[in-house]
């Protein structure tokens, strides 16, 4: 096939439970333009040295084809993922003031036993099951428990959460031949809709702080001055999606992973303070994100050899850069204790993700809880049903099944 094509092969659904021959066909061209003229990017070096870039935005009001893949929605102002400094860095800076370093550095660190006594919590409702789905009665519980513990969202809204969110990633699809106007129309109305919800908690707490993040939001402006309504607003449906989405996938990946490599799962079982390596190498092997779809060049730009006009949409596949053997030794083997594991997990440069110390310590106290809660496990189904979102790539559904009773 013409390498025009690699794009739609990557986010066609088939190769959804193994991409990885993509990534290295994508690697070997370190750079492909497609037939719509967005850049894919694999290689490691030429995606970090983008990441670090400033000439290089995040967002993509900057393009000059407004309808190319993954289009911006005008209907609303982007979150500051999607924008660049200073704006970028003012808004995050704003937002992350109550939820660590420097201004709040013990929040999360706070946050470990409450995770730890909600995952065992959630094991211990396992335990009369003989088959689990890890993605409904484990990873995807857990960090939607904590995010809306840790914002202030009352317990009982977490079915509209769930709902809203779905919305929102679903828009994140792509299904060839369908119209995605659609899907993106419904994404804009649930995020709007949860925008005012998280806009109308955090105005109750106005003058009557609570101690979470909504409250410490609207009531803490700090020297630079407070978030307007709607940069609150924005910004909270940002903490609260990205704050579970991902981990969601990291630690279903991180099972499945670990499943199929029995050896890696009893080496974890004997020697728990292995576990921070294994989820860094977990956030390389298997990453939550497989790619970032929206950069833009602001000028022309030279990279392996490829002039990459400005304007143009340019996508940054992750998770091909992480199994890049220029980079890594042996990339394509699931190694708990690999040295010099500078992955591309969280993204890297300033847009690096801002909850990576969360995702972590609740990835590591799920991967040991389970492993140790509930005894000798095995996959029922293999390759389980992913996903459809070629960005943020997880199993759909991970059944497995307890041996022996566990």
């Amino acid at each position: 096939m013409a390498q025009d094509t690699l794009f739609r092969r990557i986010t066609d659904y088939a190769h959804r439970a193994d991409p990885y021959p993509l990534y290295a066909e994508l690697r070997r061209a370190k750079v492909v333009r497609q037939e719509d003229g967005s850049y894919l990017v694999g290689a490691y070096h030429e995606i970090t040295a983008l990441l670090h870039d400033p000439r290089i935005s995040s967002d993509t009001r900057e393009r000059t084809d407004p309808e190319g893949p993954f289009p911006h929605d005008s209907s609303l102002p982007p979150s500051f993922i999607g924008l660049d400094d200073p704006e970028h860095d003012r808004l995050r800076r704003l937002a992350m003031r109550p939820f660590g370093p420097p201004h709040t550095p013990g929040r999360v660190d706070a946050l470990h036993g409450d995770i730890t006594a909600i995952a065992r919590e959630l094991v211990a409702g396992l335990r009369h099951k003989d088959r689990i789905d890890l993605v409904d009665d484990f990873a995807y519980p857990l960090p939607v428990t904590v995010i809306c513990r840790l914002l202030g969202v009352p317990h009982e809204d977490v079915p509209r959460i769930h709902a809203w969110t779905t919305t929102v990633i679903t828009s994140l699809d792509i299904s060839p031949g369908e119209d995605p106007a659609r899907r993106r129309e419904a994404a804009l109305a649930a995020r709007m809709e949860m925008a005012h919800y998280l806009g109308e908690l955090a105005g109750k707490r106005r003058g009557h702080p609570t101690g979470d993040m909504l409250s410490a939001l609207v009531n803490d402006p700090g020297p630079e001055g407070a978030l307007t309504p709607l940069e609150l607003m924005i910004s909270s449906v940002l903490l609260l999606i990205a704050g579970h989405e991902t981990t969601v996938n990291l630690i279903t990946n991180g099972m499945l992973t670990l499943l199929r490599h029995p050896e890696a799962l009893e080496l974890l079982r004997d020697r728990p303070e292995l576990m921070p390596a294994a989820v860094e190498e977990l956030l390389r092997y298997e990453p939550p994100v497989h790619m970032l779809p929206q950069r833009t060049p602001l000028a022309d730009i030279e990279i392996a050899g490829a002039v990459i006009p400005r304007g143009v949409p340019l996508i940054l596949v992750l998770a091909s850069g992480n199994r890049d053997p220029l980079r890594f030794e042996d990339p394509d083997r699931f190694d708990p204790e690999r040295p010099d594991n500078r992955h591309l997990g969280f993204g890297s440069g300033i847009h690096s993700c801002f909850g990576a110390p969360l995702a972590r310590i609740e990835t590591q106290i799920a991967l040991t809880e389970l492993l140790h809660g509930l005894g000798p496990l095995r996959l029922a189904e293999d390759p389980p049903p992913y996903r459809s979102s070629p960005v943020l790539r997880g199993p759909r559904h991970l059944l497995i099944e307890r041996v022996d009773g566990g």
